[in-house]
């Protein structure tokens, strides 16, 4: 397995990611996440891949055949009135195809994601989880993460 940046040869793959990523979603939230579809378009990912700030990260086997990714966003906020301005990577997705679960892809590319991480000068890295995708939650907390903060909700 190598892992590296994404390219535009990749995008095929990715979109099929995107896809379980909603279902995912789809099924523990179905009243916010419609069925059927992907966070980007793409057009979307394409303009992603370009962008120096937002770096994917791409598991492939030795076929290049796309096993995993983390969409990943560079963020600091200079002289902002109440936040230091440290730099963080915030992961903005991470998946790994349903089909090669359980062979260390995840936290292949996790590893990569905080190694890029600390090449860039990093103080951190965040990201959001849904409380409805547990696998998830186990997965991060099993790769040390904590929570940093809660966001909670009332449906009215």
């Amino acid at each position: 397995m190598t892992i590296r940046k994404a390219e535009e040869k990749d995008i095929e793959g990715i979109k099929s990611l995107l896809l379980q990523v909603a279902a995912v979603h789809h099924r523990g939230r179905p009243d916010l996440f419609k069925s059927n579809s992907r966070k980007y378009t793409d057009e979307e990912i394409k303009g992603i891949i370009r962008d120096e700030g937002k770096p994917i990260l791409v598991a492939v086997d030795e076929n290049e055949y796309l096993m995993g990714y983390a969409f990943c966003v560079l963020q600091q906020h200079i002289d902002d009135n109440i936040l230091t301005d440290i730099k963080t990577l915030y992961i903005d997705d991470l998946c790994v195809d349903e089909d090669v679960r359980g062979r260390h892809v995840g936290k292949r590319l996790y590893n990569a994601v905080i190694e890029f991480a600390r090449e860039e000068g990093c103080y951190n890295v965040t990201l959001n989880v849904w409380s409805c995708n547990e696998s998830a939650m186990r997965f991060y907390e099993k790769c040390g993460l904590k929570p940093q903060k809660i966001g909670m909700e009332t449906i009215l």
